[in-house]
């Protein structure tokens, strides 16, 4: 009987000769150049400010769907730096959690060794 199992071969994934971008090639766009272009483009106004005054004009104008937008980029952006919490614990509840971790340890190690 004849080996009727046929062979998979794709198209798909894998290297191929030539494909993508060559050795050592930059990003097409980088963040720094880009930001660079703009600057120098808008006459030394940086980023921040080019946002904050779009921002104003899309509230001076009334587009309240434009503003909703710029207030959901500029709070994501806000919101990660904002959205820390510092925890402080007492120092003799330091100490406590160093002399159980110490005990844990010294008990691990035994156990290693014994």
């Amino acid at each position: 009987m004849a080996n009727t199992e046929k062979k998979s071969t794709s198209n798909h994934g894998g290297k191929r000769k030539g494909a993508g971008r060559p050795a050592g090639s930059k990003d097409q766009v980088s963040i720094k150049g880009l930001l660079e272009t703009l600057y120098a483009r808008t006459g030394g106004q940086d980023y921040e400010e080019l946002l904050v005054a779009d921002f104003l004009e899309a509230r001076q104008r009334g587009d309240s769907q434009l503003t909703m937008k710029y207030h959901q980029l500029i709070l994501q952006k806000v919101m990660t730096s904002l959205a820390k919490i510092e925890v402080v614990e007492p120092a003799d509840v330091i100490e406590s959690k160093q002399a159980a971790f110490a005990e844990a340890l010294a008990k691990l190690t035994t156990a290693l060794q014994g």
